[in-house]
């Protein structure tokens, strides 16, 4: 068996929050839509991997919880739903373009760890998020850095 991985995964609270995925238990985390981001869903993410939880576009971008990978990467149907926001005409159900997992929700965080409070830690100056251009709805964090953060709550 490989190694736990350590994930921050984006979400916009308005489309699908934690408290979603709270109330869901389990959800697949559909709908990305870059390249790089599908290449780790489809071959870095594992079952038992966990994740942060990150609200962007909001008052207050932050890390607001943790879950849990339970199914690795697996064709995105919404990319073939032409009636899906996610739809894709360029993608193909023989040669699929882009992937999803499922997570399970574990917990909420006590408190956000806001974006800015993040950026002000110089043992999380390398997080992928905090890199200038990083526009990526999902990084990885090493586990260095998920100890540190959680060490923040």
């Amino acid at each position: 068996m490989s190694a736990m991985h350590y994930w921050l995964m984006k979400s916009e609270p308005s489309s699908f929050s934690i408290e979603d995925l709270r109330r869901r238990k389990i959800e697949p985390w559909d709908g990305v839509r870059n390249f790089q981001a599908r290449n780790m869903l489809r071959d870095e993410m594992q079952k038992g991997d966990l994740a942060f939880f990150y609200h962007s576009s909001c008052a207050e971008p932050g890390i607001v919880g943790i879950m849990e990978i339970v199914r690795g990467g697996y064709p995105d149907p919404t990319a073939f739903d032409p009636m899906d926001h996610h739809f894709d005409p360029a993608s193909d159900p023989d040669k699929p373009r882009w992937y999803q997992v499922d997570v399970r929700f574990k917990r909420k965080l006590r408190r956000v760890i806001a974006l800015a409070e993040l950026r002000v830690h110089k043992k999380l100056q390398g997080m992928q998020i905090l890199l200038r251009g990083n526009r990526l709805s999902i990084t990885p964090v090493s586990k260095q850095e998920w100890d540190y953060i959680l060490k923040l709550e």
